[in-house]
């Protein structure tokens, strides 16, 4: 074998490796974090818990990914490490999927449908179609995605390809055969095995490797069995360098993940081989072959499996005891855990879980608001407390979204999860400041209270119409937030000019009953802190409006969308601007005879 079949070889490695990551990238970017979202739900029954972990690693092409996902769940507290013992068994099972699609290089027969099974006859279709899907994607970033599959598996099996042709060679050569010999001894095959899969923190890899290797003839199944036993042990690197600085239950999973691939092996192994010395397999003096390795990848993780499931909570003992509670130690609940660094590396399912942070940050200030509107004319130190409180709340959200968004905006993003970003990034300050309003709304409240003003009949009848509106706003932008319906986006700014137009007639009524000397001076500086906090809780709610439409037409240009509805009469515009009205008019009062604000003495 000379320079040039190395480099041969290490290219096709390459190709392999890469064509893998593409993929799985691919994969995990087309399922929009949906996948990852179901192991977070579904997991209460250890059956289906295993199916998901199967599935959702089939699908990802990595089991590494899951069990670190795994850890992430449990080390946020989404979810019990009990649960987490079936995904880890369903994980291993996942894995192998990997080893049969790259058994496919061993096809043979004459007949077109067999040819066409061959990854040499596949693989150009499969890249062509990935490739024409890439280049012609304009507004779909999932045509980019299942693109991005195409490509990415036709590179994996051109790849293993090349490897399997670099390494033909190598059956001749009495050196790398005598090397190989020596991976028959159980201990070395395994170790081998572990380190490789160590390295390169996919056992999927690994194994495809080992598959490649096999083209050789001078892989006997001695050899392989062991590696194969290796690249088990060796996967669990990954899962357990991830609960570093995590909470106990995290590291506690990683253990779990270790435990029942060490223990398997141990186990499988030492049965194995007291059965072959009373009666010697005649198989394991004969070459591997890629099918026989995917075969025995399977044959072992579904036994480990079966034979573990009964078994589960003693896993979860193992790990209690190899990492124990200390009895004068009470760990501390970290808040928002659930923007956990690791599931940065599954970008898609990341973004899903700022989303729904955002949603419960975005449900916390408009509780704050409506808490505050009822706090008006029902006031109580209780509400004041729970307002200011909701108003911390929020700010912390804040914080911790917006560095979690900061770290994930580096991360290879799709199209939808791109615009996601944006709107995130763009709307919980709108969140956090309309909290920050409910505050100075409720202070106002405050001030009423303990000096025992109230608004006249009269008065109130304006207020209620005002904050009916106020109401309306804040519930129709949240829950367009959440919802992501741009119809019902477009109804918020109309409904902001109405209360723009409510704060400007409730004003002009103020400052006439200023000069009739029909309201003091004190009072009526509080009712303009009302309308001027309640007009900036309708203009923040205006931006997450036209925050969604124009991030959902790749735009961001806020001042030119407004600036067109107003200037340029748009029908929709108008009209809903003439429903709006009519749904908040204010009653028809007269003036000079009303007493609007009149300063009375608080109740003893």
């Amino acid at each position: 074998m000379d320079i040039f079949s190395v480099l041969t070889m290490v290219g096709g490695l390459a190709l392999f490796l890469y064509g893998m990551n593409a993929m799985g990238d691919g994969l995990s970017k087309l399922s929009g974090g949906k996948l990852e979202g179901i192991l977070e739900k579904l997991t209460s029954n250890r059956l289906m818990a295993v199916l998901l972990g199967a599935g959702v690693t089939a699908v990802i092409q990595s089991s590494s990914a899951t069990t670190v996902m795994v850890v992430g769940f449990v080390n946020s507290g989404i979810m019990k490490l009990q649960q987490a013992v079936g995904i880890i068994m369903g994980a291993n099972i996942g894995t192998t999927m990997t080893s049969w699609l790259l058994s496919l290089v061993e096809v043979e027969g004459s007949s077109f449908f067999m040819q066409m099974l061959k990854p040499t006859s596949f693989s150009p279709i499969l890249a062509v179609i990935g490739i024409i899907l890439i280049m012609t994607d304009k507004e779909s970033s999932k045509k980019t995605d299942v693109g991005n599959i195409l490509v990415g598996f036709a590179i994996l099996m051109t790849g293993m390809d090349t490897m399997s042709e670099a390494v033909k060679p190598l059956r001749s050569n009495e050196q790398f055969t005598s090397i190989l010999t020596q991976f028959s001894n159980p201990i070395l095959g395994m170790l081998a095995g572990a380190v490789l899969t160590a390295v390169i923190q996919s056992s999927s890899a690994s194994v495809g490797i080992l598959q490649a290797l096999c083209a050789t003839g001078a892989i006997n199944f001695g050899a392989a069995i062991p590696i194969i036993m290796g690249q088990n042990i060796g996967t669990c690197v990954t899962a357990v360098m991830s609960s570093f600085g995590a909470t106990k239950n995290a590291k506690r999973a990683s253990m779990v993940h270790l435990y029942f691939n060490l223990i398997g092996t141990i186990v499988f192994m030492i049965a194995f081989y007291a059965i072959n010395a009373v009666m010697p397999f005649a198989f394991l003096n004969g070459p591997a072959d890629a099918t026989g390795i995917a075969i025995v990848h399977s044959v072992f993780n579904i036994l480990c499996a079966v034979c573990w499931f009964p078994f589960a909570n003693l896993l979860v003992k193992l790990a209690t005891l190899t990492i124990p509670d200390k009895a004068d130690e009470v760990e501390e609940k970290k808040e928002f855990a659930i923007l956990d660094e690791r599931f940065l590396n599954q970008p898609a399912f990341a973004m899903e879980l700022c989303k729904n942070t955002a949603i419960k940050m975005a449900e916390l200030s408009k509780e704050a608001v409506y808490l505050t509107i009822k706090n008006l004319t029902e006031y109580s130190d209780e509400n004041m407390k729970k307002i200011i409180e909701m108003e911390q709340m929020v700010d912390r959200y804040e914080d911790a979204l917006g560095s979690f968004l900061v770290k994930l905006s580096n991360r290879d993003l799709s199209q939808t999860d791109s615009r996601t970003l944006s709107i995130l990034l763009h709307t919980i300050n709108d969140f956090e400041r309309m909290s920050d309003h409910a505050v100075n709304l409720a202070e106002s409240a405050k001030e009423m209270n303990r000096k025992g003003y109230r608004f006249s009949e009269n008065a109130v009848k304006e207020l209620e119409v005002f904050t009916d509106a106020i109401h309306e706003i804040v519930g129709s932008a949240i829950d367009t937030f959440k919802t992501g319906d741009l119809e019902e986006a477009k109804m918020v700014e109309p409904l902001e000019q109405v209360i723009n137009g409510l704060v400007a007639e409730m004003k002009k009524r103020h400052i006439k009953r200023l000069r009739k000397g029909k309201c003091t001076m004190e009072l009526g500086l509080v009712w303009q802190e009302l309308l001027t906090n309640f007009e900036r809780i309708s203009d923040h709610c205006s931006n997450i409006g036209v925050c969604l439409i124009e991030v959902g037409v790749d735009e961001f240009e806020t001042h030119s969308y407004l600036l067109e509805l107003k200037a340029q009469n748009v029908k929709w515009y108008k009209d809903a601007v003439c429903v709006w009205s009519d749904k908040y008019r204010l009653p028809n009062t007269i003036i000079e005879e009303e007493e609007n604000c009149v300063p009375v003495t608080a109740e003893k």
